[in-house]
């Protein structure tokens, strides 16, 4: 059963002005599929459809198989889709240890699932008592994720995770994605302008130009043939890798 199924998906902030249109998207559980593409190309629009922030004008959501409600956030939540947000949405004011106490509320495992994301960003063991607003943008990325892994996703959706941080921090957390993947079974979609640092860690890439998916691909062959990613990005060309096949735009 797949972990995330995405139908003819349309959405926008202005009625029939979808940003985003006709959208096929299925992620397997355990799959890192990096979501790429130039700025306004609807990227963020579609993960604030998927998490119920926005409204859908057309097509489904699916998780697992239960139907998502279309602009419900709880809905979302509940289902198991799970938004890191470009902003991270932390609480500033309060320390590492309450941002992450917030998120076990209610929860049964909630000391088990505090110790399990300390395990998987070891930095923030150091910092529980520090506010989250002085933390480095890196912590607070770690941060970010480590909330959002404690609400149990099946879906973990994070939006421009390399948003303000240094390369090298982004080498040093992109690899964790890969292991909770793999770990938990967590099926990962990951808008990141960093594109080769993507590719590294993702099974897929997914680009989106002007609301549409212009390419979907392996990120082996991507990794290996730069110039498609290239190609669509300039709108040269668009390929679907089930049916193997390109055609002119």
């Amino acid at each position: 059963m797949s972990a995330l199924v995405c139908a003819g998906l349309e959405a926008g902030y202005f009625k029939r002005s979808p940003c985003v249109r006709n959208v096929d998207l299925t992620l397997d559980a355990g799959e890192v599929v990096c979501l790429l593409g130039p700025n306004g190309a609807g990227k963020t629009t579609l993960l604030l459809t998927l998490a119920g922030l926005l409204t859908s004008s057309a097509g489904s959501v699916t998780v697992g198989d239960s139907a998502v409600k279309s602009g419900s956030p709880r809905a979302a939540v509940r289902s198991g889709l799970v938004l890191v947000p470009d902003d991270r949405a932390l609480f500033r004011g309060l320390s590492v240890r309450k941002n992450l106490q917030l998120a076990t509320h209610g929860r049964t495992r909630g000391k088990q699932a505090l110790g399990e994301v300390l395990e998987y960003f070891p930095a923030l063991a150091a910092r529980l008592k520090v506010d989250a607003g002085q933390l480095s943008g890196g912590e607070q990325q770690m941060l970010a994720i480590g909330r959002a892994l404690i609400q149990q996703p099946k879906v973990l959706l994070i939006d421009e995770l390399s948003m303000g941080l240094a390369p090298v921090v982004v080498e040093s957390i992109l690899p964790i994605l890969r292991t909770v993947a793999e770990q938990r079974g967590t099926a990962v979609v990951l808008v990141e302008q960093h594109v080769h640092l993507a590719l590294e860690v993702a099974d897929r890439a997914v680009i989106l130009v002007h609301g549409e998916i212009a390419l979907e691909e392996a990120a082996a062959v991507l990794r290996r043939d730069p110039s498609l990613v290239e190609g669509a990005y300039l709108g040269a060309r668009k390929l679907n890798s089930t049916s193997g096949s390109s055609t002119d735009l």
